[in-house]
Formats: structure tokens, sequence, C-alpha cells
């Protein structure tokens, strides 16, 4: 729709009125951080985690008890980096010309950071220099340690946090949680999207953070709920969209929110009166053609026999019995073992997406849009 403003969203959050549903998590998260209980936020990638977060953020300013900070910790490599990105978005919440802005302010200039800000968004960017680890350490607490100490409660939450497994400094989970079971003012909402990791971190006797918090796990919206979405938001703009188009994108998209927003997105960019099912279709086919030099990387950087058991999992759309004879014989991708460690290694790699159900393992192929690619084109 030219030169018309695009209410399907495809990055973070904007409004309530274009946001669509997860009113019964942004409830639990509500109530988990009144009580004084910590979340564990559990979903796949594209699934809308993020905009959970924010959504829940922005309901939260109505209570005037807390203020919320957000940190993705997805390029994080060290403790140094996770500290760096605690501190720009404490910065970012909380400007110097705020009361607590001023304080944090005063704190940062004792560690002599260089302090810069970015050409195009604005936002603060620190460098702190360490001459120990020990230093880094008295870092961290000393940001939590602000925070709690704030007249109004913070709710933190820590995106990918399943990244701090990878830091290369020892018993980090541990240095965490010691200074996080101390603090009374500050609620965090651990997100992850390697449910295997977080599960591990959160569910494990041997793990520090054993039984601390209690589980969110993000699943699909409902398709009836997603429809009337979007047919609300096109009705909102003058645009029809047919039923039989609408029950196309939400089982193309299989009701991820990325990709059903992306779908939307590009439908509405075309149109101006009606949706119909045409429209959808070559939407989708633009998406992907979008996406095919991404595609043919993916292809570059596995094995052949990985790429064969990648596009026979996109062309059963899910399987459940992953070294069956009948699926490894229809697409002639090797033994029951060899299927086993490549399908371990294209979880790793987090191409394909394993969901474990009381009844059932399911595997799919992590990215819809590869999915249906490697569907069509082979």
């Amino acid at each position: 729709m030219e030169g018309k403003y695009n209410p399907f969203l495809i990055k973070s959050y904007e409004s309530a009125e274009l946001f669509c549903d997860r009113e019964s998590e942004v409830e639990k998260l509500y109530q988990n951080a009144k009580n004084g209980i910590d979340t564990t936020l559990i979903s796949p990638r594209r699934m809308g985690k993020t905009g959970l977060i924010f959504r829940f953020f922005d309901f939260l300013k109505k209570d005037k008890n807390f203020k919320s900070i957000y940190i993705d910790i997805y390029a994080a490599r060290s403790l140094s980096d996770f500290i760096k990105l605690l501190s720009e978005a404490i910065l970012k919440q909380f400007p110097e010309t705020t009361t607590i802005g001023q304080k944090f302010f005063n704190i940062i200039k004792g560690l002599r950071p260089l302090i810069s800000y970015d050409n195009i968004s604005g936002e603060p960017q620190l460098q702190i220099v360490y001459q120990t680890e020990g230093e880094k350490q008295q870092t961290l607490q000393g940001l939590l340690t602000f925070l709690d100490s704030q007249e109004t409660k913070i709710v933190l939450a820590i995106d990918e946090f399943q990244q701090i497994a990878y830091f290369p400094e020892k018993n980090i989970e541990a240095l965490l949680r010691t200074y996080i079971q101390r603090l009374r003012n500050v609620q965090f909402v651990f997100c992850g999207s390697r449910k295997d990791m977080m599960t591990e971190m959160f569910s494990s006797a041997k793990r520090p953070f054993f039984a601390s918090t209690q589980y969110l796990v993000l699943d699909k919206i409902d398709k009836k709920i997603y429809a009337d979405f979007i047919t609300k938001i096109f009705r909102k703009n003058n645009v029809e969209i047919e039923q039989d188009a609408l029950d196309f994108i939400l089982e193309w998209t299989k009701t991820y929110t990325f990709y059903t927003q992306s779908v939307c997105n590009m439908a509405f960019s075309r149109v101006n009166k009606k949706v119909d099912l045409e429209v959808i279709k070559k939407s989708c086919a633009e998406l992907l053609k979008n996406n095919e030099a991404a595609f043919f990387q993916y292809r570059k950087l596995l094995t052949p026999a990985q790429w064969e058991v990648l596009i026979a999992i996109a062309k059963e759309d899910e399987v459940t019995q992953i070294t069956s004879k009948k699926f490894v014989g229809k697409y002639n991708i090797g033994s029951p073992a060899d299927v086993r460690r490549i399908t371990k290694a294209l979880i790793d790699k987090e191409l394909v997406l394993e969901t474990v159900t009381k009844t059932e393992t399911i595997y799919q192929v992590y990215d819809v849009f590869l999915s249906r690619w490697l569907e069509r084109e082979y």
C-alpha cells in the first residue's frame, strides 16, 4: 500500500494495538514481578519472545512502582561484554538527566571508562579496562547492588541468557547466582531460545540456578486469535483479506510470529483494497527469493550429508521418528545411526528444532522460510 505506514511489524514492539495476544503471558510476568519471583522465559527464535518482553515493559508502565531494563547478550563472549551491555542498558533506561542516571554516572566515572555515543542511535557506548578478574566481579556486583538500592523496583530482562555458558570465565553461573540471590528490589526475567540449555541451567540440581525461578514457555499464538488480529489490522487500514488467504498464511508460516508478520507486511505493501490468495502466494515467493543468498550460504557451511537430511526434514514438514527405516529409506540418507548423528549436529547449529512433548519428539527445520524454500526447490 504505497505511501501508507505498514502496521505489520517485523521488528520488536511498538504498541499494544499492533501486538497480537499474549495477555496471559504478560499477566504471568506481572504477577511474578509483583510477588518477588524471577521468571525463566523459554521460546524458540522468531516466536515473538523479545516482542513479549517489550509488551510486558509497556504494560509495566502503568505501575509506578516498577522500572524496566532490557539487555540482549547474544553477542556477549565474556563477563566483560556482559558488564558492558548491562551498563549501557542502565544508561539507556536512566539517562544522565534523571536522578537515577546521575547517581549511576557517578559510579561509572569511578571505573574511568571511555564513554562515546553511537552516531546513528545516540545511545551510550562504554569501554572499561580491568586490571584483574576480581575487578570485573566487583564491577558486576556494584552494578546489581546499585539497581537494588533504588526506591523503585527494577525488572531486568536478560535475553539469550544461555550465552553465559559459553563465557571463558569459570563458575560464571555461580557468581551471578551469588549476587542475584542477595537482591530484594530487582526481579529477573531470564530469556532463552535454547530450550535444552535453559532447562539444564534451571532444572539440574547440579547447577547454581536450580529451582530459583518459575518457568514460562512461549508457544504459538492460537490460530483463531491470530486470524482475528490480522483481519482487524487490515480492516483498520481499509483492506479486506479473504478467508483462504488468511488460512494459507497461518498454515504456511506455522503461526510463528516473525514469519506471519513478514508475510502480512509484504502483502500489505502490495495491495490497496483486497488481499486474496494470489497476493499471499506472490508475497511468500518474494520473501523466499529475498532470502536465497542466506539459504545458499547454509548449503556451503554444511556437509552434503547434513544438507540432504535437512532437505528430508523440510519435505516432511515435521518428523517424529527421525531414525525410522521408513523415513531414512524414503530419502536414502544413510543409516539410522548416521541420521541420529547428523540431526544432533543440525540441532547444535540451530538449523533443526527439537521439540519434546509428553508423547513424542518432533523435529523440524528451525527457520520456516528455509524449510519452505527447501520444500519448494528440492
